[in-house]
C-alpha cells in the first residue's frame, strides 16, 4: 500500500465492538441473522451476480456474503480491516469449498483494487464506522474499483427519521431489536452503536452517492433506522 498522508483517518483504529477479540468474532457471526446463507443467496440473485462476475465486498465480516458469491461463480476479493474476522471468514470458506476468493485486510480507505474494474461492490454493516467527510472519501474510491454501469449496493443502519424526533425513535430501536445476552444484540451493543459508531441520516447518504457518481436505482428504508441502496457508476 502506498504511504498514507499522516491526516488519513485511522480505519484500523477500534470503533464500538472490539474484534481484535476473537469470542467478539464469533458473537457477531451469531448475532447477524440477516446474513445466513439463505438471504445472501437470494441478495445474489437480486442483484444478478452469477458465474463471471466479479465482486468487491468491503466490510466482509465473517465472510457469508462472499462465501455465496463465489459459490455463485463469481470471483470476489473480501476486504476486512479486522484480522480475526479474515482469519474467521477463510476457515469458513475452506469448510463450504469455495476457493475463487481473495482475502486482503484494509479497509474503504486503504484497500487498493490492483485488478481491473468489477461487475459489484457490496457492502453491508460496516460503513458507519466511518465519519461522514470520510464516508464521501470511500464511495469516491469505490466509483474508481467499479466497471461502467456497475452495481454497488449498500446496507447498513441508516436514519430516515425526522432529526426532532431522534430520542423517541433510538429507544424504540434499542427496545424492539435488543436480546438477551447470547441470544443476540443486546441493549449494551446499541447503546455502544449509537454512541460511538457514525451512523448518517438517508437524505445524507443520498447526496453523497449522487456526489460521487452514482445513480441510485432504489433507496429503500424498511425502518426508521435501516435503509438499502442499489446504485449504478454513471
Amino acid at each position: 500500500m502506498p504511504h498514507s498522508p499522516p491526516w488519513l483517518y485511522n480505519e484500523f483504529q477500534h470503533v464500538g465492538t472490539d474484534f481484535e477479540d476473537p469470542t467478539q468474532v464469533e458473537t457477531y457471526d451469531r448475532n447477524q441473522r440477516s446474513s445466513t446463507p439463505e438471504t445472501e443467496q437470494a441478495l445474489i440473485t437480486q442483484l444478478g451476480i452469477f458465474g463471471g462476475h466479479t465482486v468487491i465486498d468491503l466490510g466482509c465480516g465473517t465472510g457469508t456474503f462472499a462465501i455465496q458469491a463465489a459459490l455463485a461463480g463469481a470471483q470476489v476479493f473480501a476486504i476486512d480491516v479486522s484480522q480475526n474476522m479474515l482469519t474467521y471468514a477463510q476457515r469458513k470458506a475452506e469448510s463450504s469449498g469455495a476457493t475463487n476468493i481473495q482475502f486482503h485486510q484494509a479497509g474503504f480507505l486503504t484497500y487498493e483494487h490492483t485488478a481491473v474494474p468489477v461487475d459489484f461492490i457490496v457492502s453491508k454493516f460496516a460503513l458507519h464506522h466511518l465519519p461522514d467527510f470520510w464516508k464521501m472519501v470511500a464511495f469516491q474510491r469505490m466509483v474508481t474499483m467499479l466497471k461502467q454501469n456497475g452495481t454497488f449496493y449498500l446496507r447498513d443502519v441508516v436514519f430516515s427519521f425526522a432529526p426532532s424526533d431522534y430520542q423517541t425513535h433510538l429507544n424504540d430501536w434499542i427496545q424492539r431489536m435488543a436480546k438477551p445476552v447470547a441470544e443476540g444484540w443486546t441493549m449494551q451493543d446499541f447503546e455502544t452503536h449509537i454512541r460511538e459508531e457514525y451512523t448518517t441520516f438517508g437524505w445524507i447518504l443520498e447526496g453523497m452517492l449522487t456526489q460521487a457518481g452514482l445513480a441510485i436505482a432504489s433507496a429503500h428504508y424498511p425502518t426508521p433506522t435501516y435503509a438499502e441502496y442499489i446504485s449504478t457508476k454513471l
